[in-house]
């Protein structure tokens, strides 16, 4: 019987791409698994924004775990976690606060450098894979687009990517890589199966698919959008004191209700 670790890893070899919606709670992780989704990731925002925290490692560590657990409870299907830096700088934390993520119940992380040194990240990749061993997914999150660390992106990327994959990273994550020109590149010389996050003016999954990329993500970009209806009902409510909030879009109480009971 194929482990939910062996399919995770076996999800990133095609050949169809493997698109993963970003939960943050076990109750979206049901919602996506019901809706297909092949394997489940989180977002680090939308975890620590239900948990009253901002995004940028700044969750209790047990807060994220309790999180994992009970989206283990809900699933099936693979989990893979978002455990932002590591939340910590030292190598030897950042490895045990993932091993209590894969103890309770992740068969993947991402992993940032954020605007650290690459060294950083190489050493805390060493101290988890020694930690977790050989099973575990880690996919590396660089953020040379997204924070402008480099003129020529495509370069700083590739050193990065092979830096990554000689510590033990499984997997490379460049959000804000969106041009098909700039995404072969980094296909055509990088050994690790390349995700992308889905940004305005990012081409189709199937075109993404041609290009090589193996794993799209969709970010906290759900998360925000639900945040925006929530804002603008919870405002009309509080003016107006609306009694059809549930009518038209709403879905059904007895459909959610259902997820949960089925």
């Amino acid at each position: 019987m194929t482990s939910p670790a062996d399919t995770f890893r076996a999800l990133h070899q095609g050949p169809e791409i493997l698109v993963l919606p970003n939960a943050w709670d076990a109750g979206s992780a049901r919602l996506m698994q019901t809706l297909g989704a092949k394997a489940v990731a989180t977002t680090s925002a939308g975890v620590a924004w239900s948990h009253g925290y901002p995004d940028g490692d700044a969750l209790p560590l047990e807060a994220l775990v309790s999180t994992v657990r009970t989206m283990r409870r809900v699933l099936t299907v693979p989990l893979s976690v978002d455990v932002e830096g590591g939340y910590s700088a030292d190598p030897d934390h950042a490895a045990a606060n993932v091993a209590a993520v894969v103890a309770a119940g992740a068969v993947g992380i991402n992993i940032e450098d954020g605007a650290a040194p690459s060294e950083l990240l190489c050493a805390k990749l060493a101290r988890i894979r020694a930690s977790v061993g050989p099973g575990l997914f880690i996919n590396v999150r660089t953020d040379v687009y997204l924070r402008g660390l480099a003129d020529n992106r495509v370069a700083a990327v590739l050193a990065r990517a092979e830096a990554y994959r000689a510590a033990g990273a499984d997997g490379l994550f460049v959000p804000g890589l969106s041009t098909p020109e700039d995404i072969r590149a980094v296909v055509a010389a990088c050994d690790l199966p390349l995700n992308v996050m889905a940004v305005p003016g990012l081409p189709p999954a199937d075109a993404l698919q041609a290009l090589g990329v193996r794993r799209l993500s969709a970010g906290s970009a759900i998360i925000q959008t639900l945040w925006a209806e929530a804002w603008g009902l919870s405002g009309e409510f509080l003016r107006l004191g609306r009694a059809d909030l549930v009518a038209g879009t709403a879905m059904p109480y007895g459909e959610i209700n259902g997820l949960f009971t089925r």
